[in-house]
């Protein structure tokens, strides 16, 4: 019986060593990287070449689904798992736009990481169904590209200069592009509208 040949990342040690141990108990399963930063699954999936990419949505250097989107470009032999702890409707989009061919929760039971890891290697797409129709369902961002860019950098901490210096543009286009955030996400403030943007998945 051929191994299936898998990549883990997951930045939370713990939970990183007993998802490596839980994929090891099965038979027919290998894990052949284990990591945690998203900055370095590429790199590495390019060196191990596993089959499956079992990736958590939250990692440093790079997110879950920006790192699958990459693998998918340069390593599409490896197909994407990504393991999440909030099912929202926009992610789940994002993520499905990004040829993900997976979406599992962190609190499903254990057996669906194995089952999943197994049906995502044979080419099946993995969704769980109450996230697919939360998906559908959700509408699309009002937001502009650099809108969404605006208000992505505001999620970082970043305040009206520090966006206007690393995108170019003047402090009061920044603040212009911020009220309008305010007003399409009928949100209080700005804070208000980094909280639904990022619920609704709309921004990274």
């Amino acid at each position: 019986m051929l191994s299936v040949r898998i990549l883990l990342a997951e930045d939370v040690h713990m939970i990183r060593g007993a998802l490596v141990a839980l994929l090891e108990l099965e038979p027919d399963l290998e894990v052949v990287a284990s990591l945690d930063r998203g900055d370095t699954i590429v790199e590495t999936a390019l060196r191990t070449r596993p089959d499956v990419a079992v990736i958590d949505i939250d990692l440093p250097g790079a997110d879950g689904i920006t790192a699958a989107a990459e693998l998918h470009r340069r390593l599409p032999s490896c197909r994407a798992l990504i393991l999440t702890s909030l099912g929202r409707p926009g992610t789940v989009r994002r993520a499905l736009s990004a040829h993900v061919a997976g979406f599992l929760l962190k609190d499903a039971p254990p057996s669906d990481l194995a089952r999943s890891v197994r049906s995502v290697a044979a080419g099946e797409r993995v969704v769980d169904p109450q996230l697919a129709l939360s998906a559908w369902e959700a509408r699309d961002s009002p937001l502009s590209p650099r809108e969404t860019e605006v208000l992505r950098l505001a999620a970082r901490g970043a305040d009206a200069a520090d966006i206007a210096r690393s995108l170019f543009l003047t402090r009061g286009t920044v603040s212009n592009y911020l009220t309008a955030i305010v007003t399409k996400l009928n949100a209080r403030n700005r804070i208000d509208a980094i909280r639904a943007a990022e619920e609704a998945g709309w921004i990274p």
